[in-house]
């Protein structure tokens, strides 16, 4: 190892490279090695280009750069994409079997119609539905009017604002499906014996 008496400073002997003071490990000193000229060019434009990157997403928020905003346009040109394709598809309507009718109105019946009609519309609190015997008439339309308008003296609310009219309807014929079924513990008949018109003598 060489000292130069002119700086002060220690050198290695084979390199000639001054050795960085306060770096020694192990009797390991670390040369003061100057990066060579690629490697600080290289460093330099990162700096450039990462000014430049900053300016383009914090500044001019170019959306071709921001991976949100990229998102955001893609769905939503995809979103009208569907949408076209949507109207140009012809609606077709599904035309439901008496089974699909019937099933639905049971669950409606289930949920709302059996806590006063029972569950086989035997009568609780409510009439008898199972019979030939109506209160405020045994055709479609005059049940479909107590349903929307409901018997308040009764007790029978209004469902106008509570089913849809598809409900309404699956409903009522399900309770014409359980005409003389003769379910037990069946409530008394009340008011008049409706005859249909069709059979009517």
């Amino acid at each position: 190892m060489t000292t130069h008496d002119k700086t002060n400073k220690e050198y290695d002997d084979q390199t000639q490279i001054k050795y960085i003071g306060g770096h020694d490990y192990d009797g390991i000193r670390e040369l003061d090695n100057r990066l060579p000229p690629w490697l600080k060019y290289l460093f330099y434009l990162s700096i450039v280009f990462a000014a430049g990157y900053l300016m383009l997403v914090f500044v001019f928020k170019d959306d071709s750069i921001l991976q949100e905003l990229e998102y955001k346009k893609e769905m939503a040109a995809l979103q009208q994409v569907e949408e076209q394709q949507k109207e140009a598809a012809p609606v077709v309507v599904k035309e439901r079997s008496r089974e699909d009718i019937l099933a639905a109105g049971q669950e409606t019946f289930t949920k709302i119609c059996s806590v006063c009609h029972g569950k086989f519309a035997e009568g609780l609190v409510g009439p008898n539905m199972a019979d030939e015997y109506w209160i405020h008439g045994g055709s479609f339309e005059d049940m479909k009017r107590v349903v929307l308008e409901g018997v308040i003296e009764k007790g029978m609310i209004s469902y106008k604002n509570q089913l849809s009219n598809r409900q309404i309807d699956d409903v009522l014929i399900y309770i014409q499906s359980l005409q003389g079924t003769n379910p037990p513990n069946a409530k008394a008949a009340e008011g008049d014996k409706y005859v249909p018109e069709a059979t009517a003598e």
